[in-house]
């Protein structure tokens, strides 16, 4: 009788390539013509969050995108941003990034349904906390879960973990 194999899926931000991303982008916000003198910048708050500050919304939203460039070319998923609109304080403009991490208790379900619903017999999902542990007699069988949750449009980022 074979054992079982398993994977875990989760959502995590790759904190390296996050840091990298937004030294680069704040080097080239630095370095940028159209840039120069709208007091434009981008720097972590707290945690888990990035503050971006320019004298214009527009400045700002550029600013955003410079970042989400950066993100991109690092292999970060947008789906982890979740960006405010810009606030005016003073006579600044500040957009307030927040980066999401784990799977909430209604993504696990909505993932371990579509598993149920859609992927090969005989696999089980668990909800462990913040992810999500499947489990199966056969390989292929989980190599064709992850295959079907790669061609799934969700709105929150996975990565596949833990494969053995």
């Amino acid at each position: 009788m074979p054992s079982e194999s398993s994977f875990d899926i989760v959502s995590k931000i790759d904190r390296q390539e996050a840091d990298n991303a937004l030294n680069q982008a704040a080097k080239e916000i630095s370095t940028r013509f159209d840039f120069r003198g709208v007091g434009a910048s981008i720097a972590w708050s707290g945690e888990n969050g990035v503050e971006i500050r320019a004298n214009s919304e527009e400045r700002a939203s550029a600013v955003l995108d410079v970042f989400k460039e950066k993100l991109v070319k690092r292999g970060v998923s947008l789906k982890h941003l979740d960006s405010a609109e810009p606030k005016v304080s003073g006579k600044e403009y500040r957009i307030a990034i927040a980066l999401k991490e784990g799977i909430s208790q209604e993504n696990a379900k909505k993932v371990s349904k579509i598993i149920r619903d859609e992927g090969p017999k005989g696999i089980k999902a668990q909800v462990q906390g913040e992810e999500l542990r499947v489990t199966s007699k056969s390989r292929d069988d989980l190599q064709s879960v992850i295959s079907l949750l790669k061609g799934k449009d969700l709105d929150f980022a996975l990565q596949f973990v833990n494969y053995r």
